[in-house]
């Protein structure tokens, strides 16, 4: 759980994801969109991608991946960033956090 929440702080947007996962594949594309760089952990190619896999469980995240923390905090999976970008708050999100500049 530590190492999960040091590594969820490196960058202003983090995402846990697999490189095999087509929904982790579309957040990763929506959020590069706007511009973002975002940290990129595959977790199907880390050798303690199990182990984050769990402490991504214990938060509550099911399905596993994709997972997106912004500014430090956990924003959820595909269905919690689609519902952002409906909603028009994602954008705003990714600028406050620093991510994105317009």
């Amino acid at each position: 759980m530590e190492r999960l929440s040091l590594l969820s702080k490196q960058k202003p947007v983090v995402i846990f994801s697999k490189s095999s996962c087509c929904m982790s594949h579309t957040v990763k594309t929506l959020i590069c969109n706007f511009g973002a760089s975002p940290l990129v952990y595959e977790l199907d190619e880390d050798p303690k991608g199990r182990e984050l896999e769990r402490a991504l469980m214990r938060l509550g995240c099911n399905p596993v991946v994709p997972v997106v923390f912004i500014a430090g905090k956990l924003i959820g999976g595909a269905n919690e960033v689609m519902e952002r970008q409906m909603n028009g708050t994602l954008k705003e999100t990714l600028i406050r956090a620093n991510a994105i500049w317009v």
